[in-house]
């Protein structure tokens, strides 16, 4: 049953605001050309996606639920992506729509993917550090230390 709910949410979350939405509201006014760039759009679809994938997987298998806030993992995930990020998820889905303004070039792309990462930044801020913290408690904690927030620091 987590599995068909982790899948609902892939479906219905990422597959709206990474897929539908830029995809179908968002290719319009002002564009540019991306040169030779719009070639990058293809690996970070690809690594995006994947990103995403593995997090979901993740979040089944070692956390024992799903990434949707009302289901949310039972054990803490800190293995795989989550070694060198916090939030490798939200860095795939960043990186799908940077993808999406590389390939199509409109600027409304590149100001969604903006929006987007400053909702999820405020949202990681206020409500899901937090909720962690108080969740797993040291180990949390522990985690904050070790692990950036953004940038992956590669050991």
């Amino acid at each position: 049953m987590t599995a068909l709910k982790s899948l609902f949410f892939l479906l219905l979350v990422p597959g709206l605001f990474v897929g539908y939405i830029p995809l179908t509201f968002l290719l319009t006014g002002p564009q540019i050309e991306t040169g030779l760039l719009t070639l990058l759009a293809y690996p970070l679809w690809l690594v995006g996606g994947l990103m995403v994938l593995w997090c979901f997987w993740d979040f089944l298998v070692k956390g024992r639920g799903t990434p949707a806030p009302i289901d949310p993992p039972k054990e803490l995930v800190v293995s795989g992506l989550y070694n060198y990020v916090r939030n490798p998820m939200y860095v795939g889905v960043e990186l799908m729509l940077v993808g999406h303004f590389l390939w199509f070039g409109f600027w409304l792309l590149l100001a969604y993917a903006a929006f987007f990462f400053l909702a999820f930044h405020t949202f990681i801020l206020i409500y899901e550090e937090p909720t962690l913290k108080k969740k797993f408690g040291a180990a949390y904690e522990d985690y904050l230390e070790r692990v950036p927030r953004w940038i992956p620091r590669l050991r």
